[in-house]
């Protein structure tokens, strides 16, 4: 087969689905070495994520970059659609919502949730809008639907009357470089953001569905109530509607105890991960949930919220809460804080559950969506 996907996401610096579109590429061509992988963007990538795809490049592997003429500056109803059509691609795999407008391949468009239209008040009014037309012509365009979770795949079949058998369900996994570190760049890096002794640490986009404002004020309880004293960090870039969440901290008299530290490289995040007492991860929706399955890699001990696509992948691994309880989230962090055996026990069943997960298993799901 010859395959193009889209490379879009490598254009600007890797979140989630650009870290699932490097991930994805990489072991589709390690998995299925006689097959052709190219990845196609009118944009250039990033030069770091060029070269984190040459690093890891195998020979069947490319990625073009199309120019866009007067005619087709329209991506993907003129721009994608007139390039598919010159090439000699079997299948495209639109890893970001989308897929050509109209066109004469097979195609298999990833959905990885659906927040735009379960939880409009967190997302800009323009991409709700956007994402409500547009989504349901992708799904009926689609040759094949991939999500990485069931949750989402039963979203999808009960909102727009989806056929199951049109669905494949690919679970994602956390990527190589996230192991334990007990090494010196741990060190450093904590001197550097001044995080001394024990912390709780939160890795994900700051906006209204990672529920960070009922964490704060668990946290807040949690050094009320207690002799504990722990930081709070805080890894990841600044998202949608979450501009006054610094006053809130403010407000709180909490600044010196919480840590927003901005985007953070893998590197980095794995420092945090091997070093943190705990990790909490109450968000309100998610399609999958990487950051705990990243910090399970890592061997911290995992606190997330009981919803449907976490239970779902951290399994009995984690301290499950109920993300709506500020109570419920104070009462796990104490719990995990003060006790040992209870700290050393989910460690360990972190290390055994994220074994089941792995970036080669979810490109064999994968190309037996596109087969």
């Amino acid at each position: 087969m010859n395959i193009a996907l889209d490379g879009m996401p490598l254009s600007s610096q890797l979140t989630g689905v650009g870290h699932y579109t490097l991930e994805l590429a990489r072991n589709l061509a390690l998995a299925a070495p006689t097959d052709s992988f190219t990845l196609v963007s009118p944009q250039p990538p990033l030069p770091s994520n060029l070269d984190a795809l040459q690093n890891h490049s195998t020979p069947n592997l490319s990625y073009v970059n199309v120019e866009r003429g007067a005619l087709n500056r329209r991506w993907w109803s003129i721009g994608l659609p007139l390039y598919l059509s010159r090439s000699s691609f079997d299948l495209f795999h639109g890893t970001n919502y989308e897929i050509p407008l109209w066109s004469r391949r097979p195609s298999v468009v990833t959905i990885h949730d659906l927040s735009l239209l379960l939880h409009p008040d967190a997302h800009e009014r323009r991409l709700v809008r956007r994402g409500r037309w547009r989504l349901p012509l992708m799904l009926k365009s689609a040759s094949k639907i991939i999500t990485p979770s069931t949750s989402v795949k039963t979203e999808l079949c009960e909102t727009f009357g989806i056929n199951p058998e049109k669905v494949s369900v690919t679970p994602e996994a956390p990527r190589p470089s996230f192991r334990r570190r007990e090494d010196t760049q741990v060190i450093e890096l904590r001197r550097r953001l001044d995080v001394d002794g024990d912390f709780i640490l939160y890795v994900g986009t700051i906006e209204p569905r990672k529920n960070l404002r009922r964490l704060v004020e668990a946290f807040e309880q949690l050094l009320r109530t207690t002799s504990l004293f722990p930081k709070l960090v805080i890894a990841g870039g600044q998202g949608w509607l979450m501009d006054d969440f610094t006053s809130f901290i403010r407000q709180k008299r909490l600044e010196n105890r919480i840590c927003l530290t901005g985007y953070l490289e893998d590197e980095d995040l794995c420092a945090l991960y091997s070093s943190c007492k705990a990790f909490v991860y109450p968000s309100l929706y998610e399609g999958f949930g990487l950051p705990p399955l990243e910090a399970m890699a890592c061997g911290a001990p995992v606190i997330s919220s009981r919803i449907p696509s976490l239970v779902e992948t951290v399994g009995s691994a984690a301290r499950l809460v109920d993300p709506y309880d500020i109570d419920d989230l104070a009462k796990a962090m104490i719990e995990i804080l003060s006790d040992e055996k209870m700290r050393e026990r989910y460690a360990r069943l972190s290390r055994e559950h994220v074994q089941k997960f792995s970036w080669e298993q979810t490109a064999l799901k994968t190309l037996e969506a596109y087969r």
